[in-house]
């Protein structure tokens, strides 16, 4: 699917975003571990999280979608999910497949887990290499770096291990192998990553503690089942935050919004670039703070954005990236190589784009250097099937002369399947 884009005037208006999809990952896959039934409101329906469901049902978790966004499943109390007949197949998912490792590791039965085209290149052994050393059995091609992964579940042994980067993929995966293993296994992470996990388990009242760098988890102790409310994707709403700053006569509000403070480095980012950003009507719902944005047409300013400031806004990056072209001054990025294996080589996906757009850039292994404000042209660009390239070309799109035309653009259903239709909501032609 190709799409154009053309120049906009503004955003006005209330706009609502869509579950967030980690949190959605996170419900499904704790929930099938708790004991009992798992009301979860507001469930995600992108992709991904619809490839973690299916994964779940395969493994024997019964799985019931009540109305548009609400899904009910019976929790399997840590051990009762029985041996898949097929391959379980994560799709995209990065989330899905690694979270699985974890909690299958330490399962009675053989499993496979694979994955499309794009998620067969990206890293596994990070995942696999603390897994084995707890007792989990897991073979692959190129001593399991690379999906597909073969599993066979074994009785697992706590550890200490200590994050070797700051990946919450890596910690939710050992933080589920040690709910199945005996004792206490103790995670110290020196760079924080996202923390949804720990909350909601903390939420669901399972065994787990952190003490500054530490995560202590205690082994097979089962927990209840809860409702689960999931608040708005705070990822899927800088899409149309970073639209609000850039194109002119624009002032919006979203509602319901997650705010966890390991997500929100985008929005950090965005205020310190002179982002006119609110952040009002705080609360918290199932250990989860949300908020309400408000947003509204800015002049931006360059900023540095420094190495341990990326794990916090990993996938806004691009965005950052579309910023810094209409802000005055220098912006640059370092610190972030780990876009170069996420869906697609982001950093270069967003150097080739933006060059095609007429921005003048300078590509770094780790980041880039973008000194602006640039005009942007209309151009003929690629999402390289990237969903976060997708959206954020669109966007760009926006606030360039002329049209933008976006190969490959279907793409972004695998995060955000409304996005498309609440741009043409909120875009208005120039």
């Amino acid at each position: 699917m190709k799409t154009r884009i053309q120049r906009s005037r503004g955003f006005k208006g209330e706009i609502r975003i869509p579950a967030d999809k980690s949190i959605s990952h996170r419900a499904a896959i704790i929930g099938s571990l708790a004991s009992g039934m798992t009301e979860i409101k507001n469930f995600s329906s992108a992709a991904d999280c619809l490839a973690t469901l299916n994964c779940l049902q395969m493994i024997g978790v019964e799985v019931k979608k009540n109305k548009e966004n609400e899904v009910s499943l019976i929790g399997k109390s840590l051990f009762g999910y029985r041996e898949p007949e097929n391959t379980l197949d994560a799709q995209n998912s990065g989330t899905t497949a690694r979270l699985l490792l974890g909690l299958l590791s330490g399962q009675s039965f053989f499993s496979v887990i694979n994955g499309d085209s794009s998620l067969q290149t990206r890293p596994m052994k990070r995942v696999v290499d603390p897994l084995r050393k707890m007792g989990a059995r897991i073979e692959g091609r190129n001593d399991a770096y690379h999906l597909p992964l073969a599993i066979k579940g074994q009785s697992l042994k706590r550890i200490k291990f200590k994050l070797p980067l700051p990946s919450a993929q890596l910690k939710s995966a050992v933080i589920l192998a040690g709910l199945l293993s005996e004792g206490e296994t103790e995670i110290n992470e020196p760079v924080p990553s996202r923390d949804h996990t720990e909350r909601m388990l903390d939420y669901l009242g399972a065994e787990i503690k952190k003490d500054k760098k530490v995560i202590r988890i205690q082994g097979k102790n089962k927990f209840k089942a809860k409702k689960i409310i999931v608040p708005g994707d705070f990822s899927s709403a800088c899409f149309f935050v970073a639209a609000a700053l850039l194109a002119e006569d624009s002032e919006i509000i979203i509602p319901d919004i997650g705010i966890n403070p390991t997500r929100i480095g985008f929005l950090k980012a965005a205020e310190r670039m002179g982002g006119n950003i609110k952040v009002h009507e705080k609360k918290e719902r199932c250990n989860e703070p949300l908020a309400t944005l408000s947003v509204s047409s800015s002049d931006l300013k360059g900023i540095k954005i420094k190495p341990e400031e990326i794990p916090v806004l990993i996938d806004e990056i691009p965005l950052i990236a579309l910023l810094a072209t209409q802000a005055n001054g220098v912006t640059e990025v370092h610190g972030a190589s780990e876009l170069r294996v996420k869906e697609s080589d982001r950093i270069r996906a967003i150097v080739v784009n933006f060059r095609r757009m007429g921005v003048d850039l300078e590509e770094k292994e780790d980041g880039f250097i973008i000194e602006g404000p640039q005009r942007l042209k209309g151009a003929s660009v690629e999402s390289f099937g990237d969903h976060r390239i997708a959206m954020t070309m669109a966007i760009a799109g926006l606030v360039a002369d002329g049209e933008t035309q976006i190969k490959d653009f279907d793409c972004f259903g695998i995060s955000f399947p409304d996005f498309y239709s609440l741009l043409g909501r909120w875009q208005k032609d120039g």
